[in-house]
This record gives C-alpha cells, structure tokens and sequence, in this order.
C-alpha cells in the first residue's frame, strides 16, 4: 500500500508519537521512511555571523539528534530511512519534499513544539493537510 513514507519531526512529544506510527507502517509495507526536520527560518532566521547564528546551530543539533534517533529505530527495524535537515518555512519544506520524493503518506503530530493551545491542531500541520495534495496521517 505504501512504498514512501515522510514523517515530518520538530522534536516534540507529539511528533515522537507519529515517529512511533511512521515507524511500524514502514515495516508493515516494506516502505522506505523519510524524516525531515525544518529549522523554521520565521522564529530562526537565517544569521549572518551573530548570536542568532548559536540558535541556528542549536536548532540543528536539535533536528540532527531526532532524526538519527529515528534513524537508529529504523535501523533496529530492518526499515530504509533516509534523513533531511534543512531550512524554510516547515509546511513548505515538508510538502516539498513530499512532492520530491512522491510520498504515498505523510505522518505528522497533531501540534508541534512550539504551539501553545491545547486540543488545536498545530498551523504547519493545518497547512500541510491543506496543501500536501496527499494523504496525511495526523497523530
């Protein structure tokens, strides 16, 4: 049913849950997992040479250690993963890379870390619903 799957992380609790989901359909299908992790260039923008620039690299560290960690699971679990950090605005990266590598589901938590009110979906996880053009699996 799947070949392709994209789990999009931030790091959250949230997002943990829809590595957990990614994870066991991948094995399930025999699919190839994806992960992704933007360092969002609206709350982090792109530093020249400042303190900003710390945050950055922190921010990446960050995406680095979710999705080797996520890697290291897939690994455990005789999955294919293969990891992408980048920067933008998340809900346009992911759906990009979806479109990229032509997902057959992307998996996502219901809010990321950032977002503050409970029982709302999260807004890079509304507009990637909206515009993946895909199925999206929320968890």
């Amino acid at each position: 049913m799947y070949d392709v799957i994209l789990v999009a992380t931030d790091g959250s609790g949230s997002a943990n849950r829809a590595v957990v989901h990614a994870l066991e359909q991948s094995e399930q299908y025999d699919a190839t997992l994806h992960g992704i992790f933007v360092v969002d260039t609206g709350i982090y923008d792109e530093p020249a040479l400042s303190s900003a620039e710390l945050v950055t690299d922190g921010r990446e560290d960050v995406g680095r250690d979710a999705l080797n960690e996520i890697d290291e699971r897939a690994t455990d679990l005789e999955v294919d993963f293969v990891a992408r950090c980048c920067h933008g605005k998340p809900h346009d990266e992911i759906v990009s890379y979806a479109d990229e590598i032509d997902a057959d589901l992307v998996v996502m938590g219901y809010q990321g870390e950032t977002h503050s009110m409970e029982n709302h979906l999260g807004s890079t996880t509304d507009r990637v619903v909206r515009t993946a053009g895909r199925p999206v699996l929320v968890v």
